[in-house]
């Protein structure tokens, strides 16, 4: 026989556990459909829920006052009328539901979902103000709402919510989307916290602990201790009666309210007798003693007195005040805990302090802050604004509270939007991490959503950066230079070079160009093989004594790099290299911006060998003499202005310089097009590049004279250098430069060292790890170097057999100009070199060039690939 389904029947009040589990489950239920609701659909439900909230402002703030004993009907009527009319304004227009933003152009979709359920504890303070504007929040944002209104004030707590549920279900809201205990107590709002999806907290210390307490997320807000400074530039009349007005509202019940107010000296006796005129009456000793009394009971505040009016707490204290009174004012020196007066104190009485100036001002309210609560909540500053900046910028600093009220009653303004229009209206205000809270902001809509986050994969902008001018062919030099007078107008020249090209007359030319334009010119030609940060500080010196507006870098990539440091040290003396040496992952986005260049000089590159590139290339090395660390810098700020490549100056390179340099400018072609920033406009020139060298690099290596072959190489090198400025370079570089840097292999020769093994490793088809980069979509290095094979007229059955090809063409290459197989052949110690092994792979992994290689390495890889190389295994 079947068993007969047992059905839960909808409890009529909620008065123990087993009913609060069911309606609990009922707001679940209702809020899973209402989850399906449209925007539309939401936005009349919630102006639907806030007319009807707002029509009956009266009849409810008359049974929060009666109910609770508490406060002023009429100002809980402008509660009532703000926790509708302000909360529906503010987000009627919001997206809350579905799609709310959307960036086509970046792939970037936000998507508002609900929370859930909503636990909303209400404080008998404003127990139907913030009824309604919790529950008016929650239907904006397509949640349930579970409320724990506090016991004395839970007739018109729910009555509140009562009208509001009934208005949207009228409105098309799922029945039972907002529901209530009708029976609170301490376990049952434990409950309703720990089983709610997201809690509102709203009271003091100890409910906001609880919430967070219960391990469900919580929004919790807590104390606020509010102390108004005015300050000697102050309005007084203003000030005092704004305060006034602020702490009468509903009897000082609202939290942002102010308790203290610290006076100027000088201004101080006129603000009391301004409070006097305007009727606040001054506590004589023995009166204040007695409110001490009454104010706090054991330490904590006295509940009698919440939201009463003077005549009422001077009975209870035993003495009488008149009818008329507005505000019960004790004076105070004292900021200590003990100090009734520096607490909050949620009722018609205000602690007054004198203060001798303002930081002894801002010290007092920091102190009642610290010793007495409020941290996070709210403080005051009333002060000349437009003429006292340093003063009230000096407040926001220094106060611990996240919201800093200036010139306004601060009840009214606290809340937001009723004396200032940015400051969102709520009746859940925020204290951040310094109250205890997650929150440092008016609470609204915004919290009560989940957003999902839709990121489309996008392709980064690329970009190709040249010098403004590239000058080739044989002989072109003094005619390019003619510009530095004629048409860039510079006076003075300063030449960067070292002192084998000088003495061997390579300036000459220039020279006796720049003196035929009647420019003055000065040379400096101690530029070292590896230029270190004393050669580029020496130079710079000169440079700085000489006062050029024009620099001219003579030679290789020495003389180039060395003329590049000058001319930062020239323009910015206070550099730190550490930072403009720091590596990045994207050039775009680097920590440090290196400063802006040629306001002082303009650059011009001249290379003397065809290799670097430097000419064209933002980069540069420096060496740091005394640790022998370099410095390899990379930024477009470098990019030489002018670049003059003229074959005239490279037909004197030696067989090793014109091998070595030869291969780096091959290995730089070959780095760029398997690069993961590789692009059509990088992949043209390595691709010529390549093809030159091919076909040219043997006859410049053996016939040193041969001008074509020369100029097609000067070709070659330039164009990779363009190449590998805008597509980057890869590991064999990386590996490069540690391994020169340890053992002293010039740069080109330890490239040539390592191409081949690196290109064998980047054209796995199952690499261990790829390269990030939004462009690189996945491994595809072995097509890419099949692709340069076929190129330079090299073809196999298919690409991995074109790439065997091609790497026996390149070693063939590499031994037809003279280069040794391993690096042990050139001479480094074996023992030294294993020692070393390890540091030397770590600075490789984290050297600039690592990022670009198309396969990301692991360090294990490259100690495997150095070992390889140096035995030639």
């Amino acid at each position: 026989m079947a068993k007969k389904e047992t059905k839960v029947t909808s409890p009529e009040i909620v008065d123990g556990m087993e009913a609060l589990a069911i309606r609990i489950a009922e707001i679940r239920e209702a809020q899973k459909k209402f989850s399906t609701y449209t925007q539309e659909q939401v936005d009349a439900i919630f102006k639907a829920a806030a007319l009807a909230a707002n029509k009956a402002r009266i009849p409810l703030a008359k049974m929060a006052v009666e109910e609770t004993g508490m406060g002023i009907v009429e100002d809980k009527i402008t509660k009532n009328h703000y926790a509708a009319e302000y909360i529906y304004n503010a987000y009627k227009d919001t997206k809350t539901c579905g799609v709310i933003e959307e960036d086509k152009a970046f792939g970037i979709t936000k998507i508002a979902e609900p929370i859930g359920v909503i636990a909303a504890v209400i404080p008998t303070t404003n127990p139907t103000s913030t009824a309604i504007f919790k529950t008016l929040i929650s239907l904006k944002t397509r949640n349930g709402i579970i409320i724990s209104p506090h016991p004395r004030a839970k007739k018109s707590t729910i009555a509140a919510a009562k009208i509001v549920l009934d208005a949207a279900v009228a409105a098309g809201a799922p029945a039972g989307i907002i529901g209530w205990v009708d029976i609170p107590s301490i376990e049952m709002t434990n409950e309703v916290m720990r089983e709610a999806d997201l809690i509102l907290a709203t009271g003091g210390p100890g409910m906001v602990k609880s919430a967070y307490s219960s391990g469900t997320p919580a929004l919790g807000v807590g104390a606020g201790n509010a102390s108004a400074i005015i300050d000697s530039s102050a309005d007084i009349i203003n000030a005092v009666n704004s305060i006034l007005h602020s702490k009468t509202f509903d009897n000082g019940m609202i939290c942002a309210t102010e308790q203290t107010v610290i006076a100027d000296a000088k201004v101080y006796d006129a603000v009391k007798k301004e409070f006097t005129k305007r009727g606040a009456y001054f506590l004589n000793k023995e009166e204040a003693d007695k409110i001490r009394k009454t104010l706090l009971i054991n330490g904590a505040l006295n509940a009698k007195i919440v939201g009463q009016r003077p005549v009422t707490i001077a009975e209870m204290a035993g003495f009488t005040v008149p009818e008329a009174t507005k505000v019960l004012i004790g004076e105070a020196t004292s900021t200590d805990t003990e100090e009734a007066f520096g607490h909050e104190k949620l009722t018609t009485i205000l602690g007054m302090y004198k203060s001798n100036d303002f930081d002894n001002a801002l010290d007092i309210a920091e102190a009642l802050l610290v010793n007495n609560g409020g941290l996070g909540h709210t403080s005051v500053l009333w002060i000349d604004e437009v003429n006292e900046r340093e003063k009230l910028n000096q407040f926001a600093m220094r106060m611990k509270a996240c919201r800093l009220i200036i010139n306004t009653p601060s009840s009214l303004g606290g809340i937001g939007d009723l004396y200032n229009f940015k400051l969102a209206p709520s009746l859940t205000l925020g204290c951040g991490s310094w109250g205890g809270n997650s929150v440092s902001e008016n609470v609204g809509v915004k919290h009560l959503i989940n957003i999902k986050t839709v990121a489309e994969r996008r392709e980064n902008m690329l970009w190709f950066r040249a010098p403004e001018k590239v000058y080739f062919k044989k002989g072109c030099m003094p005619v390019a230079l003619d510009e530095i007078k004629n048409v860039l107008g510079k006076k003075r020249a300063f030449i960067v070079t070292d002192s084998f090209l000088y003495l061997n007359g390579y300036t000459k030319a220039i020279t006796d160009k720049l003196d035929e334009m009647g420019v003055a010119h000065h040379t400096f030609y101690n530029v070292q093989p590896d230029p270190t940060l004393a050669n580029a500080l020496e130079g710079a010196a000169v440079m700085n004594s000489f006062q050029p507006d024009c620099i001219i870098a003579l030679g290789g990539g020495s003389a180039m790099d060395a003329g590049k440091i000058m001319w930062v040290m020239y323009e910015h003396p206070e550099v730190d290299f550490q930072d403009m040496a720091m590596r990045f992952a994207d050039i775009r986005k680097r920590i440090y911006t290196f400063p802006k260049m040629g306001e002082k000089a303009y650059f011009i590159a001249i290379p003397t060998s065809s290799g670097t590139g430097s000419e064209v290339t933002p980069f540069a090395v420096i060496t740091d003499q005394e640790t022998g660390q370099k410095y390899p810098l990379a930024d477009y700020a470098l990019l030489p202005n002018m670049s003059i490549v003229d074959v005239d100056n490279m037909m004197s390179q030696p067989k090793g310089l014109t091998s070595a340099s030869g291969i780096d400018a091959l290995t730089h072609a070959l780095e760029a097009y398997a690069s993961v920033m590789a692009s059509d406009y990088t992949d043209g020139l390595a691709l010529k590049a390549i093809k030159n060298i091919f076909e040219y690099l043997p006859t410049a290596y053996n016939e040193g004279n041969n001008i074509e072959a020369r100029s097609k190489m000067a070709d070659a090198s330039t164009m990779a250098g363009m190449a590998f400025a805008n597509a980057f370079l890869g590991l064999c570089h990386s590996m490069a430069h540690k391994l020169g840097a340890f053992h002293h292999l010039p740069h080109g020769v330890a490239n040539a060292l390592l191409i081949t093994e690196i290109m064998k490793y980047n054209a796995a088809e199952v690499p261990t790890k790829m390269g990030s980069f939004s462009q690189y979509k996945y491994p595809h290095t072995l097509a890419r170097y099949a692709e340069c094979a076929r190129f330079v007229g090299i073809n196999g059955k298919d690409d991995a057999d074109t790439l065997n090809k091609f790497i026996k063409a390149i070693e063939d290459l590499k031994v037809a100009v003279g280069i040794k197989k391993t690096i042990q052949e050139y001479g480094v110690d074996e023992k030294y070199f294993l020692e070393t092994l390890d540091e030397m792979v770590e600075c490789a992994f984290d050297d600039q060039c690592t990022g670009a290689n198309p396969r990301y390495p692991l360090m294990s890889e490259m100690k495997e690939m150095y070992l390889k190389v140096y035995y030639g295994k």
